[in-house]
């Protein structure tokens, strides 16, 4: 399991060893819009602040939406 935090870069593209591309994106990110406000994980709404490695192993796409003031309603759920 991979612990969710805000992230440093606004794209990053992980080429795995059996083919696949693990993709993160922040949209919005900046010094100021530094809190995560919502994420999908391949189109799907996560609402959980992991992610397990056979997600990240089975490739595909993790977006964040970034804002200036933290959601403390996203990453509660269990």
């Amino acid at each position: 399991v991979y612990t969710i935090g805000s992230p440093v870069f606004e794209n990053v593209s992980i080429k795995l060893d059996n083919g696949t591309t693990f993709e993160i994106l922040a949209k919005n990110a900046s010094s100021e819009n530094k809190y995560i406000q919502s994420a999908t994980l391949n189109g799907e709404k996560l609402d959980k602040p992991w992610i397990s490695h056979d997600a990240v192993k089975s490739g595909g796409k993790l977006v964040f939406e970034m804002g200036p003031k933290a959601n403390k309603l996203w990453g509660v759920s269990k």
